[in-house]
């Protein structure tokens, strides 16, 4: 972390990049679970006071919205001054300001994510399980192995094409849940021949007419092809569709999973 008086000789862009990266550096401080060599260690000042002296370097800047200034100030002028979140309003104002999309930067992640957790130990639906056939992007990836556990799946499948989830972006996308539930990397061929299959696709049964299994496995494809033929033919189980009316009628493959996920446990749960 840079001191607050050197910040001042840094030039309008560079001074928001030092600060963008400082407040990130800051948030995982707070959260307990900083990174080598860049956890708060100025002697003269306290955590919060630096953060108090950063953040009103931020609003000297003359590209701060208005709204985000008056936030950040109400901020400081309260008797309890939440470090944590004013570090994240602050870095995202000045990533929006650079014209950087905050997931091209380090993510900042809970303190849970940190935790060995076991899949023996958590709470799950047995025989409960998803494949992600070809997913590309590693965000969406994420999304679904972090939607995957917090609806308590038991197993997550990918397919040879799917994106890497160890991949850094993936990693960051999924919040911890990739180690705590774990993946399989399979062909469909390969799935468990014992458990009803489904597809999560268009033209198919809609979401609150479908029957869910007790226990099965839900395929959801890639992202601008959808399941493919082969996938369809092993869904024997059938094809459910979340019903839509917008013009586009379409969804982000990881929403239309958590939507799913949702219906499926509702209907497992009643």
């Amino acid at each position: 972390m840079i001191a607050p008086d050197k910040l001042f000789q840094l030039s309008a862009g560079q001074k928001r990049r030092k600060l963008a990266l400082t407040f990130g550096e800051l948030e995982r401080d707070i959260a307990g679970i900083a990174e080598p060599g860049t956890a708060y260690n100025f002697t003269k000042l306290t955590r919060q006071e630096y953060t108090k002296q950063v953040v009103a370097i931020v609003l000297q800047d003359p590209k701060l919205p208005a709204s985000t200034a008056a936030q950040l100030q109400s901020m400081l002028d309260a008797d309890s001054f939440d470090e944590r979140r004013a570090c994240n309003i602050a870095r995202n104002a000045l990533l929006a300001i650079i014209g950087t999309f905050p997931a091209e930067w380090d993510l900042v992640i809970a303190p849970h994510a940190q935790e060995k957790l076991s899949v023996q130990k958590r709470n799950f639906f047995p025989g409960v399980d998803v494949y992600a056939e070809d997913i590309r992007s590693p965000f969406n990836v994420g999304s679904i192995f972090r939607t995957a556990e917090a609806m308590g799946c038991d197993k997550v499948y990918i397919s040879p094409q799917c994106t890497d989830p160890e991949q850094s972006k993936a990693q960051r996308s999924a919040m911890g849940c990739i180690q705590t539930i774990g993946y399989t990397r399979c062909q469909l061929s390969e799935l468990p021949q014992d458990k009803p299959v489904f597809v999560l696709e268009t033209g198919g049964t809609p979401l609150n007419e479908f029957v869910f299994p007790k226990e099965g496995i839900v395929i959801i494809g890639s992202e601008e092809l959808g399941v493919s033929p082969e996938a369809l033919k092993r869904a024997t189980y059938g094809r459910v569709t979340i019903p839509m009316t917008g013009l586009k009628a379409s969804l982000n493959v990881g929403v239309a999973f958590g939507i799913l996920m949702q219906a499926w446990i509702n209907a497992l749960n009643s």
